[in-house]
């Protein structure tokens, strides 16, 4: 069994970081045959407790981990300090924390997720994804809702969806693997003139070397991924699973059990080979640009 210990300092946010953390933690468990249940009792706690704490679902305790770490035999005082500094770096909050009340505590995760993603998938069937979206594009599509949001919070979330691009030209950055329904782009949100610059900044993103922009034509007619939009998150750590997103209108949803992701993986693989070619995505751009705006 691999019970190598997690490393900090690259994994993504705090989500990421417990996901690894409680992993480490599961299988130094399992290694010394150590129920849920007794370790549980070992912090004055719960067998569900550990469960959450093994699935990074919940922020660690200090006291906590020192406790377990002791009790699956780690006792060399430096090793368990760098264990208890990455618990501490796993409690902190986000860059998007200070956002606040304008990001849902559901997205939170995964923006966490996502920042820590070494590569990127994702199929969307009415929008541009939202790591390719221009300013003008994003604040049309949330101002849709508008409602009784204040402008200010309408702001908020422009500027953490242009923030996350920003994971797209880090030091060792994902690959961004997109496939996009040409419905997408025949939709004009906020405008022919924001769509003019949305499609113009398409053709700019396709030429990123870590960036693959696949489009789904008209012509190709019914296809694998028909029915709803989704993300599938792949990362560098052993110690996370990949996991597939979907996002509803007030939850998001993430899928990590094999035979789920499986299914999804399969969907993507051939909406891959139902779109045109990446190396024909700017003609196709230009195309429904000339055309259409």
């Amino acid at each position: 069994m691999n019970t190598s210990p997690p490393v900090g300092g690259s994994t993504g946010g705090p989500t990421a970081l417990r996901m690894i953390m409680g992993g480490y933690l599961r299988r130094l468990r399992e290694a010394q045959g150590i129920t849920r249940e007794r370790a549980g009792y070992e912090i004055r706690s719960s067998e569900s407790k550990i469960s959450r704490m093994e699935l990074g679902r919940v922020g660690f305790k200090v006291r906590d981990v020192e406790d377990l770490l002791h009790m699956y035999g780690i006792t060399e005082q430096a090793e368990v300090d760098r264990l208890l500094a990455l618990v501490k770096e796993a409690n902190q909050p986000g860059w998007w924390h200070r956002y606040g009340d304008a990001l849902p505590d559901w997205f939170s995760a995964y923006l966490d997720l996502e920042g820590a993603a070494s590569m990127i998938r994702t199929y969307e069937v009415q929008l541009v994804p939202g790591l390719l979206q221009t300013r003008e594009y994003a604040r049309a599509l949330l101002m849709l809702g508008f409602g009784h949001t204040p402008l200010q919070e309408i702001d908020d979330r422009v500027n953490v969806r242009l923030s996350r691009q920003n994971v797209l030209k880090k030091h060792d950055p994902p690959i961004l693997w997109t496939v996009i329904d040409e419905a997408a782009l025949h939709r004009p949100f906020g405008g022919r003139a924001v769509m003019r610059d949305q499609i113009q900044a398409l053709i700019e993103a396709s030429e990123m070397p870590n960036v693959r922009i696949q489009i789904v034509r008209f012509s190709s007619g019914a296809h694998s991924g028909a029915g709803a939009p989704f993300t599938w998150l792949r990362f560098a750590s052993e110690d996370l699973k990949d996991v597939i997103y979907l996002e509803h209108l007030t939850s998001g949803l993430y899928l990590d059990r094999e035979d789920e992701v499986d299914a999804y993986q399969a969907a993507m693989e051939h909406l891959c080979v139902q779109a045109a070619q990446p190396s024909k995505t700017p003609d196709i751009l230009r195309e429904i640009l000339n055309a259409n705006y």
